[in-house]
C-alpha cells in the first residue's frame, strides 16, 4: 500500500507490464509494437532543482520499465516562458507524440495547445499543475493539504509568540494554480490565530523577488515585529532568509518551505530554515508515466485514479493526488535519507558535520 495516496489504487509496474504485453495473440512482435510509445514531457522551468534532478529522470526510468525499454520520452523545458512552452507543445503535436505530459508554466496560456492535442487525438496528462483545456488526467500533490502542513508546522513552532508579533506570507506566482491551493490551505490554519502583517504573490517564484518582497515587509513592519514567515517553497525561503540576515534580524524567525531542495535541507540542519515539505516525486512521476502509457494504449485509467478535480475550463478531471510530508531537523534521517533522496554525505558538508552529529544525522 502506498502511504502517500489517499487510496491504495496504483497499479504495479509488473501488472501494467503484463497488461501491455498480453495482447491475446501470443505474437511477440505485436506486443513490442504496442510498447513503442512516444511520451512528450513538457516541464516548466529550471529555477527549481526538482525538475531536472527528479521529475525528468524518474519519468524516463518508469516509461522504460513499463514499455520493456521500447518507449521513449521526448523532453522540453520552457525555462519559465509560457509562449516557449506553447511552441514546444505544438512541435510535439506536429511530430505526433502518442501522449503529452504537461507541467504548465501558465495554466491558462497552455489551454490552446491542450485543445490542439485533443483535436489531433493525443491525450494530455496535466502534471503537477492543473492545466486548463480538455486534459484527460491530472497528477499532483494535494496542494491545499501541503499548505495546511506548512501553516500548522509554522503555528506549532511559534507557540505563544503567535499572538505577540506578525507573520509575513510569501506566496507563489499567480500564474501557477498550485500557489492558490497552498495559500488556501495555509490560510485555513493561520487566519485568526496569527497576525498576518504582510502578504505577497511572488512573480515567477523567484528567489530574488521573494528577497525584495521580504525587504519591503521588514521596512514596513519593523524587523523586531516579525515572528515567522510562511514561504510557499524553498527557493523563496532562501531569498527570505537572505533578506532577514541583511536586515540584521537575529535570531531568525521560523521560515517554512517546500520541495526539499538540498540547500534548504542544509539550512534546516543549520537552524536557518525551520521546515520544508517532502513531496515524493518518484510517486508523482511514476503515476504520471502509468497514466500516460495507459492513455497512449487506449486503456482505462480507472484503477489508478483516487480523486476527481475541476479546472476553470474542464469539470471532473480524473486525478491522482499524493500527500506531502513535513520535514524538520527531527525527521530528515527518517524521510529524505531513508528514501534515498539525499545521502548524509550530501547533506552534511564539512561546515555542518558537527551540527549533523548533534541531531543524529551521521
Amino acid at each position: 500500500m502506498n502511504p502517500y495516496l489517499r487510496t491504495p489504487t496504483l497499479v504495479t509496474a509488473l501488472a501494467l507490464s503484463v497488461t501491455l504485453t498480453a495482447c491475446g495473440t501470443g505474437d511477440e512482435s505485436e506486443a513490442n509494437d504496442g510498447n513503442d510509445v512516444k511520451v512528450g514531457l513538457l516541464l516548466p522551468e529550471n529555477e527549481t532543482a526538482r525538475y531536472e534532478k527528479f521529475d525528468k529522470p524518474l519519468m524516463e526510468k518508469k516509461v522504460a520499465l513499463l514499455t520493456l525499454g521500447k518507449g521513449k520520452v521526448v523532453y522540453a523545458n520552457a525555462m519559465g516562458d509560457a509562449a516557449k512552452q506553447t511552441a514546444q507543445a505544438e512541435a510535439m503535436i506536429e511530430s505526433k507524440v502518442d501522449v503529452l505530459v504537461v507541467d504548465a508554466v501558465d495554466s491558462k496560456a497552455i489551454a490552446g495547445a491542450v485543445t490542439k492535442a485533443k483535436a489531433a487525438g493525443i491525450p494530455v496528462v496535466a502534471y503537477d499543475r492543473l492545466a486548463e483545456g480538455p486534459v484527460d488526467a491530472y497528477v499532483s500533490f494535494d496542494n491545499e493539504d501541503i499548505g495546511r502542513l506548512q501553516g500548522k508546522t509554522l503555528l506549532d513552532s511559534l507557540g505563544d509568540r503567535a499572538r505577540n508579533g506578525k507573520i509575513v506570507m510569501m506566496h507563489g506566482a499567480l500564474t501557477d494554480p498550485n500557489a492558490a491551493g497552498y495559500k488556501t490551505g495555509a490560510r485555513t490554519v493561520l487566519e485568526g490565530k496569527v497576525n498576518i502583517g504582510k502578504e505577497y504573490d511572488t512573480a515567477e517564484w523567484k528567489r530574488e523577488n521573494a528577497s525584495a518582497n521580504m525587504t519591503a515587509a521588514i521596512s514596513a513592519l519593523g524587523k523586531d515585529k516579525i515572528v515567522g514567515v510562511y514561504s510557499a517553497n524553498d527557493g523563496m525561503a532562501g531569498g527570505v532568509i537572505s533578506a532577514l540576515k541583511a536586515a540584521g534580524v537575529s535570531p531568525l524567525p521560523p521560515v517554512t518551505g517546500q520541495d526539499i531542495e538540498l540547500p534548504a535541507v542544509q539550512r534546516i540542519v543549520a537552524g536557518e530554515q525551520f521546515m520544508s515539505v517532502y513531496k515524493p516525486y518518484s510517486r508523482e512521476a511514476e503515476s504520471a508515466a502509468e497514466l500516460a502509457i495507459l492513455l497512449a494504449q487506449g486503456e482505462k485509467i480507472d484503477g489508478i485514479i483516487n480523486q476527481v478535480v475541476s479546472s476553470p475550463t474542464t469539470k471532473r478531471v480524473p486525478a491522482v493526488l499524493i500527500l506531502g510530508v513535513p520535514v524538520t531537523r527531527d525527521n530528515i534521517k527518517s524521510t529524505l535519507v531513508l528514501d534515498n533522496v539525499y545521502t548524509v554525505d550530501e547533506i552534511c558538508t564539512q561546515n555542518l558535520k558537527a551540527t549533523c552529529a548533534g541531531i543524529g544525522l551521521e
